[in-house]
């Protein structure tokens, strides 16, 4: 027996169901736009140092030019074919 689009919009939790008439855009979209974005949550005390996330890309950039240089790759020898 199928259910009908009343019966299947009473099952549903109250959270999903959304009024679509009073959605907005993302205000933070075009900051966004052309960047790969990766999000990292910081714990709380390592969120209160900083005041931007320019703050925490700053910080960790000097961080990187700080590391040393990964030693280069060996490369395994060459098989002959037999």
């Amino acid at each position: 027996m199928k259910k009908t689009s009343s019966e299947t919009r009473d099952e549903m939790r109250p959270e999903y169901d959304l009024d679509f008439k009073r959605m907005r855009s993302n205000r933070f979209a075009k900051r966004l736009e052309g960047k790969a974005v990766i999000a990292v949550v910081l714990d709380e005390d390592v969120a209160d140092v900083f005041q931007s996330s320019e703050a925490v890309n700053d910080l960790l950039r000097s961080v990187i030019k700080a590391m040393p240089s990964p030693a280069p790759r060996a490369t395994p020898p060459k098989r002959r074919a037999s």
